[in-house]
């Protein structure tokens, strides 16, 4: 075996809002020498080129497992803003105002009825309102607008000062942080973790945390677990709005706007299968404008600030991938989370934390757990 360069108690590879939580959060409990490998910086992929929605409500066509997930997850966000805030002075910009979902054609008001009524019957928050009355909550949406839905619980937070937040709080914890290195495999031996190969060199480590994002898959070991992890490219456009033309996150089925406090008003967004290609393109931008006029008119008159791209990691089953591996001790998956890696990054360290310091393993672990995918060799 090499000779280690470093050597930690545990090792998280990715440096995104997932793999930051659950950093800070081990830090928190204690673990005393915790390292980051990131291959870019830190929040560069899909966590600073998301919009940023706390919405499981609007986006949910069921109950289930991963519908609890999510609204456990936004629940705790409150709390976690302020302590963040407390610890850094940074505020992630948590709303309070709720979400708007429209419908304009009659297949969309079927739509927002079938998920009024099992919300309703759950026991959920959710409002149904008139064209009228959407219009006094939002006097910018469309003409067209048939009915609509108000999450009063569903928001959103500022995922770049969330990167900030956590980055900051990392550093104040004593959290090493590795940028611009890239992690080649895991090390295993009888069964058990040893430690990460990497750009710089050997890492000596007896428990990793894979939070390696859309990238996932290429440090997975032929003795794990593969959730084949797809990136999946969504494109995102910036218009200036000052003053902000909307108070909500206001949704479509076709698509959304959120409002931001500094002025810019995000649209989006796309899903596509393109591998690793980021670039935006001109299908991606027509659509996505589209979408958002059908919203409300007045994004015409918005001057177009910026346009971009991100990789959502997706795993197979498109569901996150949680908690430990039951054939290799050590390895920890904190993955998948696709469309809900801001939603799910305060649970998600949770989980963690409690499962590698207190080897508590939650039922969402048991549900989420790596163990349901094949081994790589087993292809």
């Amino acid at each position: 075996m090499t000779e280690p360069i470093k050597t930690a108690d545990v090792t998280i590879i990715g440096g995104g809002v997932i793999g930051l939580a659950i950093a800070r959060a081990l830090a928190q409990r204690g673990a005393r020498d915790v390292l980051i490998v990131e291959r870019s910086s830190l929040g560069a992929e899909a966590s600073s080129a998301a919009a940023g929605m706390l919405a499981p409500q609007a986006e949910a066509d069921s109950a289930g497992d991963f519908f609890q997930l999510c609204c456990q997850s936004r629940d705790l966000y409150p709390a976690f803003a302020q302590s963040l805030y407390e610890e850094t002075g940074i505020d992630i910009e948590l709303e309070t105002s709720g979400t708007l979902y429209l419908a304009f054609t009659e297949e969309d008001e079927r739509e927002l009825e079938q998920r009024y009524q099992w919300q309703t019957r759950a026991g959920l928050e959710v409002e149904k309102l008139s064209a009228e009355a959407a219009r006094l909550h939002e006097p910018c949406i469309s003409d067209g607008v048939r009915a609509a839905l108000r999450f009063p619980f569903d928001t959103q937070v500022e995922n770049r000062r969330l990167i900030s937040a956590l980055a900051t709080a990392n550093e104040a914890l004593g959290v090493n942080v590795w940028t611009g290195v890239s992690v080649d495999s895991l090390k295993l031996n009888r069964n058990r973790v040893t430690g990460i190969e990497t750009s710089r060199g050997f890492v000596a480590c007896e428990k990793v945390v894979i939070a390696g994002g859309a990238w996932t898959s290429q440090v997975i070991n032929e003795a794990l677990p593969n959730p084949r992890i797809e990136p999946v490219r969504g494109q995102m456009v910036s218009f200036e709005a000052t003053p902000q033309i909307a108070r909500h996150v206001i949704y479509s089925p076709r698509g959304y706007i959120v409002p931001r406090r500094d002025g810019r008003l995000l649209a989006g967004s796309t899903t596509e299968h393109a591998g690793f290609d980021k670039r935006v393109t001109a299908a991606g931008v027509q659509s996505i404008v589209a979408s958002a006029l059908e919203i409300t008119p007045a994004i015409a008159a918005l001057p177009l600030a910026s346009t971009w791209a991100g990789l959502r990691p997706r795993a197979a089953d498109g569901l996150p991938v949680l908690g430990p591996c039951a054939e290799i001790a050590g390895a920890f998956y904190a993955t998948g989370h696709y469309r809900n890696g801001i939603l799910l990054t305060p649970i998600t360290a949770e989980l963690l934390a409690n499962v590698i310091v207190d080897e508590e393993v939650s039922p969402p672990l048991q549900i989420f757990s790596p163990d349901r995918f094949q081994l790589v060799s087993s292809r």
